[in-house]
């Protein structure tokens, strides 16, 4: 079984920062993208930034400039730092990964639980 285990949420005032990590654990033999999403209420689900395993990244529109995405692959573990934090920023971050597991040639898409993060005016 792999889990991935979110870490890092919290309040912060705007213009704050916080880092989020997301650790993978588990039967795992392989991750390749790594990614945050984030779910406002009353929102859809979106990307935030995404990091493939040779450190190429993608961001929404709305974090670039303000968030950087980074991944320590000899601890599997994906990073969001987040500075300048906006009200519009609030949310709760999921992370997601690409994993194959032990004795699987798949990469299968897993999920963590959320941290909600939560930037007062």
């Amino acid at each position: 079984q792999v889990q991935l285990v979110e870490s890092g949420g919290g309040l912060v005032q705007a213009g704050g920062s916080l880092r989020l990590s997301c650790a993978a654990s588990g039967s795992l033999s392989d991750i390749n993208t790594m990614a945050w999403y984030r779910q406002a209420p009353g929102k859809q689900r979106e990307l935030v930034a995404d990091i493939t395993r040779v450190g190429n990244v993608n961001y929404a529109d709305s974090v670039k400039g303000r968030f950087t995405i980074s991944r320590d692959n000899s601890k599997n573990t994906v990073y969001l730092q987040m500075d300048s934090l906006k009200p519009a920023d609030t949310a709760v971050y999921y992370c997601n990964a690409a994993i194959r597991r032990m004795g699987d040639f798949r990469y299968l898409e897993h999920w963590g639980q959320g941290t909600l993060v939560l930037v007062s005016s």
